[in-house]
This record gives C-alpha cells, structure tokens and sequence, in this order.
C-alpha cells in the first residue's frame, strides 16, 4: 500500500470515527483504496497531478459519482450518473473523494442545525453552532478529516462556517466554477465554493477547477472600512477586527472609510425582499409534495417564497440593478472591502430556541455578496478569550480574485511578496512550517531546497501542540494539534510557491501530512502534521519544545528504531 493510499484511508478512518453528524455517506475502504491506487499509478509512470493524495469532502447537494446525493432531505435522494464537473476536476487532478457532508437541507440556513441528519456542532466547541449551511463540509475540513472541501454559497453557506471553525472559506466569481451537477437553491445567485486550512490550498484547487492560473489583477492596495456605528460587534470581537484592519495597513493598505447601506439593501433584497422567489423555484414543487420530509423552518421560507407576486421579484430586480450601480462607484474608490464574517457565534440552544433571528443576523456582512456579483475570501482573524474563531471577509469585484487572493495570502501570513507587478509573477508564494526532518541540517531538507523553498525565518507555534517522535526512517517527528493539553514547539519557515508545494504534497510519506500549523504571533501557515491515530510506539517529545533540542538531548540508543 503506497502513501496516498495509507492517508486516503486514514482520512476515512476519521471521518468515521469522528461526530456522526459530519458525514451523510462516506466511500468504503475499497473504493477509496481503488481511487488512490489509481493516483499512484500516474505517479509511479512519472505524471505529477497537482493535487496528488489530498482528500476532499463534498458537500451533499453536489453530485458525486457512487454516492447519493440528498441535499439533506432522504426523500428527495437520487443517484448521479457522473459527478460535478467540479468533483471530476478535483479527482482528475489527483484529489481522492472521502464521502459526501450534511447541510441545513437545500442549503437553506447558515446554521447548521437544519438537518434530518442530525446538528452539526462547532469543531472548537461543541456547545456552538458550526455554521451552515455548508457545515459537514467545515467541521471535516477545521477537525483534519480531509485536506479541502467543496462547499455552496449562495448567500454565505461557505463563508459563515468558516469563520465559526477557524478555517479559509473562498467564494470564486460566481461564473467561474460551473454550477452542473449541483442542487439548485436561488439559481441566480449560487456558487460553488472552497473550504481549506490555508488560501494557497484554496488558490491550487479553484486553479484546477478552472484548468488555468486565474487572471491576473493588480495588487489590493486601497481597503474599503466599515464606519464603527456599522459595526454591530460586542467589545471582544470589535477589538479583533480592529487588530485585523490594522494587520491589513502594516501590510501597506490604504485604509478608506465605506458606507454598507446600499451594500445591506443588496443583502435585504436577496431574502427579506421578492428575489427569495427563486427559493420555491428551485425546491418549492418537491417541499409541497413532501411536507412530511421537509424541516420545518426550511418548509416555512419555503412557502413565503412562494407567496411572492411576479411584479415585486420585476419590482425588486430593478432596486438590485441601481443598488450595483452605487456599489460600483464604492469599487472604482476602492479595490478590496474587509468586513467581519460574522458579529456574534450563537450557541446550539440560542439557534433551536429562535431558528430564525440568529440566521438572520449571521448572513448581516454576507448576504450582499452574491447578489452585488462580488469575490470573497473569508480567513481566520484571531479568537476570543474563549477560544471560538473569530473571521473576516475579504471582498472584491467579479474577476479580480488572483489580487484577493494574495491579500488573503498577506493577510494570513502565507506570502512574504509585498505583490508589487504581481501580473507578472507566480501565484503567491506560501509560508511552509517544518519541524523535524526537513529543518536545515536534517536529512530531509533537500527536499525543500531541490524545490526551490527559500528559509525565511525560525520561530514556534502557538502553545496547542504535541510533538511525538516516530518510529521511522530516517527519524522524523510529529506535530499534532491538541488545544489547550499543547505547548511550543520550534519551527522554520519557508517559502515556496504554490506548484512546488503541490510536489511536495504528492512526495510527503506516510503518516505525514500537510495542514494548517498556528504560530506563535496567530499566523495560520502549510505545515508538516502528523496523523493522529498514526501515533503507536512514538515518544512524547513535547518537552525538549524542538526537534534538534530532542537530538541533542538523547543518544541514538534512546532514540526511536528504525522500523518503517
């Protein structure tokens, strides 16, 4: 059994073993083992799939060949002949499918609690909502499951979950990933989109999908911000987005201050005004002819869409047309908007108790997006005292997602490039953590170096780690992220640009992996991770806080036998 096919199958063995309710099916040992047996194949014959050996979940409105597709409603199942064109990208590119993640049914909600199969809870804590309605999708991708997700987002079914589990959540232009193959939910305004740990992995996969590099756009230099009296944030979050804006400025932004009225009455018009139509149009006839299989709060919006007279959706179609008009003046000011995601992560008992009001809060920064045709890129931006995600989004116009991108890269810490004459360069280079057998001086380094990775800088990551050495040749550790139980532990970084680090996945061994690392300064990077349930016979190393103290420390006597 090769590599791809041992994480393939260990990423199966976690989605099993992990909250129930994450997955609505999942491909069998056979399958999955078939499908990386296939990738190793192209590699064993010299092809170097740029998504070699990553996992992928998707989410359970987009068609998957061998796995049902629900949309969160069993009577509504039925069995696609041939996958997504999305799905079939991803695979022919290398990525092995895991199984298909529940939703708020027809991906109504941005909850995650609107489901037959069960609420989908929080990957940090479980007393709150993950977020939907993409949630399954979020919680594999923020628990480790699985390397990249495909997601909807009509009006922030990928960006609201994101942000509630910690993870990048990339909502394209809405015309570039083609919507076949994918359960309608308002047709005009849906899109398919991408949940990853990191925006270089978010970058690679769109890339693929498309089958070239996105079009280049100048560098987002002048950042459209919120007035403070628009900000509807509690104190601890109103300092977190604070200290992101002004993240954004030491990177050399150009801070300018926006009005989010017409941006709101965008928003408004999508599910408070007549274009909800399009809801009972995509679903409605089924949700009518099966009241007894449908949720109830979906059943309920359901039947106000369809109440909705054909002179106010003409009505409302044209308050859209003038309100894009306004926004595009607010775009030729500036070249990117940075909003927060979310103002406030209601709990489980807050969303059951009212189902309607904090979905309605939560869509407050992100309904507008797709009906105003924006680029959205949502990212990490801290946590609060009690340790729940806290993100943003990153807005811009249709087209210009190769410069979103990189500001999302910036943002996060996984590019040094400042993005000057980016039209002319590579996609963004990313920030790769290394903790052990790849450090210089180590026997593995080469492999960076052959690839061209420049060393950037030494440092650790944040005190949510345990490091194990394992039992293999040549040693190596592994980084395994526990929360709270965890400590330091001394890394490098290096960059690399975003098609070496596509080698670097498909040449990465068994039990490795590559994920998202959090440092010590709260940059989310690429970094080397271990498996956890990969860690029989190793050695908790955590105190010596480092790979070459552990060296230093212990004769080769003590250290780990060579057996794999």
């Amino acid at each position: 059994m090769g590599d791809v096919a041992k994480q393939a199958l260990a990423a199966l063995a976690a989605a099993r073993s992990g909250p129930s309710e994450v997955w609505i099916s999942l491909f069998d040992d056979a399958a999955v083992a078939a499908a990386a047996a296939a990738v190793e194949t192209r590699l064993e014959a010299g092809e170097n799939p740029p998504l070699a050996g990553l996992t992928v979940a998707v989410k359970d409105n987009i068609d998957v060949a061998g796995l049902a597709t629900t949309a969160g409603c069993p009577a509504y199942a039925y069995r696609p002949a041939v996958a997504a064109p999305a799905v079939e990208a991803l695979v022919d590119a290398g990525a092995v499918v895991i199984g298909k993640t529940n939703l708020d049914q027809f991906a109504t909600g941005l909850v995650g609690t609107r489901s037959p199969y069960g609420i989908v809870r929080n990957a940090v804590d479980g007393r709150y909502i993950a977020g939907g309605s993409s949630s399954g999708s979020a919680v594999a991708v923020a628990l480790g499951q699985v390397d990249l997700a495909l997601a909807t987002d009509t009006a922030g079914s990928g960006r609201v979950p994101a942000a509630l589990n910690g993870i990048v959540g990339y909502k394209p232009t809405q015309a570039f990933i083609s919507r076949s193959g994918v359960v309608p939910a308002s047709p005009s305004f849906d899109c398919v989109s991408l949940l990853t740990n990191t925006v270089a992995t978010a970058r690679l996969a769109v890339e693929v999908i498309l089958g070239h590099r996105l079009p280049a756009a100048g560098a987002r230099r002048r950042i459209g911000v919120p007035a403070g009296a628009q900000l509807d944030l509690d104190d601890e979050r109103a300092g977190l987005f604070q200290a992101a804006v002004a993240r954004l400025a030491a990177g050399g932004a150009e801070l300018h201050d926006v009005d989010l009225t017409d941006f709101w009455e965008a928003g408004r018009l999508l599910y408070s005004g007549a274009l909800v139509a399009e809801r009972y149009a995509a679903v409605g006839d089924f949700a009518a002819a099966h009241p007894d299989d449908v949720d109830a709060v979906v059943a309920g919006i359901l039947a106000e869409a369809a109440a909705v007279p054909a002179h106010e959706l003409v009505r409302d179609r044209a308050r859209l047309a003038d309100v894009e008009l306004r926004v595009a003046e607010v775009f030729s000011r500036v070249d990117a908007l940075v909003v927060p995601t979310v103002a406030r992560h209601p709990t489980v008992e807050e969303v059951l108790d009212d189902p309607t009001g904090p979905n309605h809060r939560l869509g407050l920064y992100n309904h507008f997006c797709n009906p105003l045709n924006l680029a959205a890129v949502t990212v990490p931006a801290g946590r609060t005292a009690a340790g729940l995600p806290f993100g943003v989004n990153l807005y811009s116009p249709a087209g210009s997602d190769a410069a979103l991108l990189d500001l999302a890269a910036r943002f996060t810490g996984e590019s040094t490039d400042t993005g000057e004459d980016r039209e002319s360069r590579e996609p963004s280079a990313t920030l790769v953590a290394v903790a052990g057998a790849h450090l210089r001086g180590q026997p593995l380094n080469h492999q960076l170096v052959d690839l061209g990775a420049r060393f950037v800088e030494q440092t650790t990551t944040a005190a949510h780690y345990r490091f194990y050495a394992l039992p293999t040749t040549p040693p190596k550790p592994g980084l395994v992220h526990v929360g709270e139980a965890g400590a330091r532990v001394e890394v490098e970084l290096w960059s690399m640009e975003g098609g070496d680090l596509a080698r670097l996945v498909s040449a990465t061994p068994w039990p490795m992996a590559l994920g998202a690392v959090e440092l010590v300064d709260g940059r989310r990077v690429v970094g080397f991770v271990c498996q956890a349930g990969s860690l029989t016979d190793a050695v908790d190393i955590t105190a010596f806080g480092g790979w070459r103290a552990y060296l230093a420390s212990t004769g080769p006597a003590a250290r780990p036998s060579p057996t794999g």
